[in-house]
């Protein structure tokens, strides 16, 4: 299955960079698409890429197997059309679907001058800045990444990087349907509340238009 993307913003000089709208995706080959883009990054084939999309209702199984738990069987996830991924970023389970808006950094740390923990810090900013469009302020949580809002969670990360190259990355949860979190732990942290941008503000939210702010902020990090 192809992915159909557009360039929504670009860059070039000392930090090339393209930034693509994917539409709404099924995870499975989005997860293929990356690990080519990262395989072509590490042979510097490709210039950093950043990847803003909607999933198709899944739960992700990460790294960390304690923290991979699930509140509903597979055969019961499968039967309302959750597909269940097993991956290999950091953290735990967490959910996707339409309405939370991804975003998947296939960069070089070394053309950022970056180490993985400023990596991270960077983008749970980005996902900060863009919060702040939608005038919610949200924090970090001290050995929780993600972002939170008071004891909310209404961001989740997770990252993986080979020979310098980022993949996987955040997902902010701005208009989507939160019942699927009720399927898993998130992230293993038991009792944790998820909410999201429609809840914090009570307005609707124009998930274009967050596109296009988050490219615009993600340029800013990275492409000047």
């Amino acid at each position: 299955m192809g992915i159909d993307k557009k360039i929504i913003r670009q860059s070039s000089g000392d930090k090339p960079l393209m930034i693509y709208d994917c539409g709404i995706t099924e995870y499975r080959p989005m997860l293929d698409l990356q690990l080519e883009l990262v395989e072509k990054r590490i042979s510097d084939i490709i210039e950093n890429t950043v990847l803003i999309l909607e999933h198709y209702p899944t739960v992700t199984l990460g790294a960390n197997k304690a923290k991979n738990i699930l509140l509903q069987t597979k055969d019961n996830l499968a039967g309302e059309n959750i597909d269940i991924v097993d991956i290999r970023r950091g953290g735990g389970a967490t959910a996707h679907n339409p309405g939370q808006l991804v975003v998947y950094p296939i960069v070089s740390l070394k053309s950022l001058g970056l180490g993985i923990s400023e990596y991270v810090r960077q983008l749970e900013g980005i996902g900060m800045e863009l919060l702040k469009t939608l005038s919610i302020h949200a924090e970090r949580s001290k050995g929780q990444p993600g972002l939170w809002i008071g004891q909310e969670k209404i961001a989740s990360l997770g990252v993986k990087v080979k020979r310098h190259i980022t993949y996987h990355g955040m997902a902010i949860n701005l208009s989507n349907d939160l019942c699927i979190f009720n399927n898993i732990v998130p992230c293993g942290i038991e009792n944790v509340r998820m909410t999201s941008a429609e809840l914090q503000t009570g307005k609707e939210i124009d998930i274009e238009a967050a596109k296009q702010a988050l490219a615009d902020i993600i340029m800013h990090f990275w492409g000047r």
